[in-house]
């Protein structure tokens, strides 16, 4: 699976909130979300049906659609693609350009600690 665009991250936002959900509806949240006219969301639609990204079921009065991809894995391959894009794959250098630029609260240190010791110990273990 090739990495999500900022449009097909809006209609799939939108399934992995509820799904199967009908064309009209999807329709209805494009609009409020992005502004999108009906005919861009039915292109949209048409699009990721073909690439495998979504699904629809058809039952002769109206289209519903389905996400094929789980929300966890398009996470997984938008960090990766993030990741090698702009910190040419360095997690220290990812993890390293927040910690300057921003003041991380004791919770967050804590947390990330937390993180580290796990995938230490996964490693070990």
């Amino acid at each position: 699976m090739k990495a999500l665009s900022e449009a097909e991250w809006h209609i799939m936002e939108s399934l992995w909130e509820e799904s199967p959900k009908v064309g009209s509806r999807i329709v209805a949240d494009m609009g409020g979300r992005t502004g999108w006219s009906r005919s861009t969301t039915l292109t949209m639609l048409k699009r990721m049906s073909e690439k495998g990204l979504i699904a629809c079921e058809d039952n002769g009065r109206m289209k519903a659609y389905f996400p094929l991809v789980e929300r966890e894995t398009a996470v997984k391959k938008e960090t990766e693609s993030f990741l090698k894009r702009v910190y040419h794959g360095s997690i220290s250098m990812l993890v390293s350009g927040f910690v300057e630029k921003q003041r991380i609260s004791s919770e967050e240190l804590a947390e990330l600690r937390e993180i580290l010791d796990r995938a230490e110990e996964g490693r070990h273990g």
